[in-house]
């Protein structure tokens, strides 16, 4: 039970890894708040609120609420994220057959890392007047080195790595240590639906030979998260079977 009477809030929480990890803390004995734009609780004993959080008027009321309910807020677990993957230009027999759209840049941009940004702030100021904290944010092993199709979300991923090291300066003299998490080739429902082919050179990249599961990166974050770690600040945990040394 390392979070016992912990008040934990999760982003993008109803499915996934978000989900595994609000079960996760939930069954170490933190009070969980989910925040997704839509679906429910993950599980019993879990609180829902729909929040986007991109939007600074949707995600201030969400914190307020936790505050008046609960009197703190100990962990935010920044996991949030979206894909929208296309080349940067796609060129056929000389012609451009394609590109990456502002649209779908500017998506993933919004909700990767501006929400990070939006939800952070947020909650900062709370966990500034306690005089502690554990904030996490969710990067990527494609943010350290680069994934075909996928500049925006590498984008985001890499600027999130650059944040996750400014607030751990910013707010280590506060008490709040800030960490982030870099996930390699997790078996989520949506990558579990992937042809057999793509699975398998998942699979022989990562020198372990199998997926991650949500659970493996749910572990870590609690580690992040427990007063185990509390003297780890502006690290990236990579959880990926070592994939990044294989590459």
């Amino acid at each position: 039970m390392r979070l016992t009477d912990k008040v934990a809030i999760v982003t993008g929480g109803a499915k996934g890894i978000g989900a595994e990890t609000a079960r996760v803390f939930a069954s170490e004995g933190a009070r969980v708040i989910v925040w997704d734009v839509a679906g429910e609780a993950p599980g019993d004993g879990i609180a829902f609120r729909s929040v986007n959080v991109t939007k600074a008027e949707s995600v201030q009321p969400a914190v307020d609420e936790a505050v008046a309910q609960y009197g703190r807020i100990d962990v935010l677990v920044n996991n949030a994220g979206i894909l929208r993957d296309a080349q940067l230009v796609k060129v056929k027999d000389g012609a451009l057959a394609g590109s990456m759209s502002d649209l779908e840049f500017d998506n993933v941009l919004s909700v990767n890392l501006r929400g990070v940004f939006v939800c952070t702030r947020a909650v900062a100021p709370t966990m500034i007047r306690q005089g502690s904290g554990r904030i996490l944010n969710a990067s990527s092993v494609v943010g350290l080195y680069g994934n075909f199709g996928q500049t925006n979300y590498v984008a985001t991923k890499a600027a999130v790595i650059g944040m996750t090291k400014v607030w751990a300066r910013e707010l280590g003299p506060k008490g709040i240590t800030v960490n982030a998490v870099a996930p390699g080739f997790i078996g989520t429902d949506m990558v579990r639906q992937m042809p057999e082919n793509i699975l398998r050179s998942m699979v022989e990249r990562t020198p372990v030979r199998r997926l991650g599961e949500p659970r493996d990166v749910a572990l870590a974050y609690l580690y992040l998260a427990s007063d185990d770690a509390a003297f780890v600040n502006g690290t990236v945990l990579s959880v990926d079977g070592g994939v990044v040394i294989g590459t």
